[in-house]
């Protein structure tokens, strides 16, 4: 054989490999509905950073261990605190986590799954009422080891060592829909 056919024949395996290797990574998809709270946060504390004075926001921290679903951990908080509406923002390392990019074409979320030790850079969200109950929303960007960085719509994860969270409770409610149009539980601007 020529060094032109083999040439050829080595091009031909790689094509055949890559094509292999996009079949077996083809992206997962989840639906909204299947997205919340799956865990548990049993090492959660929280401390009270301040108290309500008039209609200033009251301000928490609430921390995370080695183990802990934060999704889980903020849901347990807002209903334990009575916590209508708030925003937070939090840092500190996951063990794994699975993140989502919303695909409007499919009217689900892309999953983006990290297997691997990461610090979270940036987590920030919301807490409104959904049907009585506090829906929680959140948004991450973590760190892998080799320095990039990797985010979207925080789907799930385990922490470790420990997750800083610190949270401003509003003191007027906010309440979520759901909007039949994408999937989503969305923020209602109207409702009182």
């Amino acid at each position: 054989m020529n060094c032109f056919a083999r040439c050829i024949l080595v091009f031909l395996a790689i094509c055949t490999g890559a094509a292999s290797a996009q079949t077996q990574g083809a992206p997962q998809y989840i639906a909204p509905s299947e997205t919340g709270p799956h865990g548990s946060a049993p090492g959660m504390w929280v401390k009270v950073l301040t108290t309500a004075k008039g209609s200033a926001p009251v301000e928490y921290a609430v921390i995370f261990r080695d183990g802990d679903d934060p999704y889980a951990g903020l849901t347990q908080f807002a209903a334990q605190y009575h916590v209508m509406s708030a925003h937070f923002t939090a840092i500190g390392a996951f063990r794994d986590a699975r993140l989502g990019f919303y695909d409007p074409q499919k009217k689900m979320y892309r999953l983006i799954p990290i297997d691997t030790q990461v610090e979270v850079v940036s987590l920030v969200g919301d807490i409104a009422q959904l049907n009585g109950k506090p829906a929680v929303h959140m948004h991450c960007v973590v760190s892998m080891p080799d320095g990039r960085a990797l985010g979207g719509h925080f789907l799930s994860a385990h922490v470790q060592p420990l997750l800083e969270v610190f949270v401003t409770a509003d003191p007027v409610a906010l309440q979520k829909k759901h909007d039949d149009a994408t999937g989503l539980n969305l923020m209602d601007p109207g409702a009182n």
